[in-house]
């Protein structure tokens, strides 16, 4: 049996990621979308937004090429009331309620940015992931650092969306 390379683990912790975005999204109402269960929460609707903005944004940096989010038209689709180039970040609890979208829309951004995602991972060769991306930090910050900030950021959020759409309420 061969072993895994680095990008085959990345690869499966994304197909995790997308196992579980369509179980969470899979016969959910818009209203049960975005429900906050309390004063400043996030709702399952920002949450996979989020995660499939900061995915999108991340992967397209890193492989230079144009987010999904405005080359594929779903700034537009969405409509939310704030710029392109916004994905979540720092948005106050009045931003989080303003990202209403349908399950289709939400499904339907998040698979085109797997694809993208996946597409760009079956490219790369283990020595890729040591290539600095991000100087900024100290240590810098190298590809493979990145890519798995980037499954672990979508992990979590992920998480709390499964949890919101468990709650019995």
């Amino acid at each position: 049996m061969v072993g895994m390379n680095a990008s085959e683990v990345l690869l499966d912790g994304l197909s995790r990621i997308k196992e579980g975005v369509h179980g969470v999204l899979d016969g959910i109402d818009e209203e049960r979308l975005g429900l906050a269960v309390a004063p400043g929460a996030n709702t399952i609707a920002w949450l996979i937004w989020h995660l499939t903005r900061v995915q999108d944004a991340q992967i397209a940096d890193v492989a230079g090429f144009d987010q999904v989010w405005t080359r594929d038209g779903w700034y537009e689709s969405f409509a939310l009331p704030f710029g392109p180039e916004a994905t979540g970040y720092g948005q106050s609890p009045d931003e989080v309620r303003r990202v209403v979208a349908e399950p289709d829309q939400l499904l339907g951004y998040y698979d085109a940015t797997h694809d993208a995602s996946v597409a760009y991972l079956m490219t790369l060769e283990d020595s890729d992931l040591d290539r600095v991306v991000d100087d900024n930090w100290d240590p810098p910050v190298t590809l493979g650092v990145r890519l798995v900030s980037i499954v672990d950021d979508d992990a979590k959020h992920l998480g709390q969306a499964a949890y919101l759409r468990g709650l019995d309420i």
